[in-house]
């Protein structure tokens, strides 16, 4: 799933970090007495994709030493 680059593997990389920014982004719903301005949301999405694809991209090299 790391390792190659094929394009059904890149897809599936970027749905998953997605998946993930969403998640956090609305981490909110599921903490009572934490509020997160819709405004803010979309750039939390975008913040953890940016986040997440340089680490996964990282974990795919590990091991190819």
């Amino acid at each position: 799933f790391l390792k190659s680059n094929e394009t059904k593997y890149r897809l599936l990389r970027t749905i998953a970090q997605g998946i993930i920014g969403v998640f956090i982004a609305n981490v909110d719903i599921l903490v009572e007495g934490l509020v997160i301005p819709s405004e803010y949301k979309t750039m939390i999405v975008a913040m953890v994709m940016a986040v997440l694809s340089p680490i996964m991209s990282e974990l795919g090299k590990e091991g190819d030493d």
